[in-house]
């Protein structure tokens, strides 16, 4: 692996534990908190992240055998369906486990080629590897929230 990918590969991975951390203290009971006003319940937010995490793997860096049913982003909306802890703790931990192997994939110049989506527009594949940190960092402090001052 050369030095950038191992590099970005550690970013993503210490990225990661703001979620990982959160995720850790969570029990059943969480799952179907809210923080009004906001739609989203903890059991949403994990599985969104893992949704996220798996597009980001087959339509950005272009992993092949990606299978992907992005069911936060494609319902648009919580519809209370994720709370069991242990499916969307073993859903997040693959998640994580695909964005890895595509990120150790990618080497060299290859970081520096642009990919285009409808969602963030045009990005270098390094770019969108923090667009994708970000993100889970974003809804683990999000999930936190909830977890703690939710009901």
């Amino acid at each position: 692996m050369d030095a950038r990918t191992a590099s970005l590969l550690a970013l993503f991975a210490e990225g990661r534990t703001r979620f990982t951390k959160v995720l850790d203290t969570i029990t059943a009971a969480d799952l179907p908190k809210k923080l009004a006003p906001s739609p989203n319940s903890a059991g949403f937010l994990i599985r969104h992240i893992g949704d996220v995490e798996l597009l980001f793997a087959k339509n950005v860096f272009k992993l092949q055998d990606v299978q992907v049913h992005a069911s936060t982003v494609a319902k648009g909306h919580d519809t209370g369906e994720w709370t069991d802890l242990d499916a969307l703790r073993s859903y997040v931990a693959g998640s994580a486990d695909t964005l890895r192997r595509a990120i150790e994939a990618t080497g060299g110049d290859d970081w520096d080629s642009v990919i285009e989506t409808k969602e963030f527009g045009r990005k270098t594949k390094a770019e969108a590897l923090g667009r994708i940190v970000t993100h889970t960092a974003y809804h683990a402090g999000q999930l936190a929230m909830v977890v703690k001052y939710g009901s």
